[in-house]
């Protein structure tokens, strides 16, 4: 069982970890638990989805009666695990990565879970990828739901792809966008490896708030994410 570690900026471990097994683990199906654990293990584990944050993306997929879903970094494939166990047996989930070799860490927990036909799965660099489902025209507009967590460099480029591959109404969410509280701290505490992407990040957030094709709620769970909603 992997051990509970506040991957969010709550202060109290303590406080996180009643979070966790009072609300999140008791829900959490079986899948996701036994995926959690094994990527516990893995060098890079930080860069999983945080089961609490997980836990509201299920409830965004189904406010917005997904079908159609696009998730950029997939990692070993926590949050697209979740995304197609919410999923109707139908629906489909494009999952672009540079790494199969991560994916595939998951594949066995996702094939055990009847879930791999909904599935599509692209080892790509994700801008080749979203111009790729840009030149159909018929995908404008097509999907319900995208959840980012990739080089964190690139999420405005993705976001103005997003925004046009998303229906009106449908949701973008992205991940890390409070990067370890570092988008708050002044640049003399802030670990040399953090500066390049909080400088990104300061200006994703900049844009994302006077973006007015989207309404947007900035969530404390993870490393911060941001809920985009597609107005027009």
């Amino acid at each position: 069982m992997a051990k509970d570690e506040a991957k969010g900026l709550l202060k109290s471990e303590e406080l996180y970890k009643y979070i966790l097994e009072t609300s999140v683990y008791p829900r959490e199906p079986a899948p996701l638990k036994e995926l959690r654990n094994i990527t516990h293990n893995h060098p890079q584990a930080g860069m999983a989805t945080a089961p609490d944050a997980g836990q509201l993306m299920e409830m965004l997929l189904n406010l917005v009666n997904a079908r159609k879903t696009i998730e950029v970094g997939v990692f070993t494939g926590y949050s697209l695990l979740l995304t197609a166990l919410t999923l109707p047996e139908d629906g489909k989930v494009i999952a672009i990565d540079m790494s199969r070799d991560s994916y595939e860490i998951g594949l066995p927990v996702i094939k055990k879970a009847g879930v791999e036909h909904k599935i599509d799965f692209r080892e790509s660099e994700a801008l080749p990828a979203l111009d790729e489902l840009l030149n159909d025209k018929a995908n404008e507009g097509g999907f319900d739901f995208a959840f980012v967590d990739a080089d964190k460099v690139n999420y405005w480029n993705y976001h103005e792809r997003l925004m046009r591959l998303i229906k009106v109404g449908g949701i973008i969410v992205y991940d890390n966008t409070l990067w370890g509280g570092s988008v708050a701290e002044p640049d003399s505490i802030t670990p040399e490896w953090r500066k390049e992407v909080k400088k990104t990040t300061l200006e994703l957030n900049k844009k994302l708030s006077a973006d007015e094709r989207v309404q947007i709620s900035h969530a404390a769970l993870g490393d911060g994410i941001t809920i985009c909603r597609r107005l027009y």
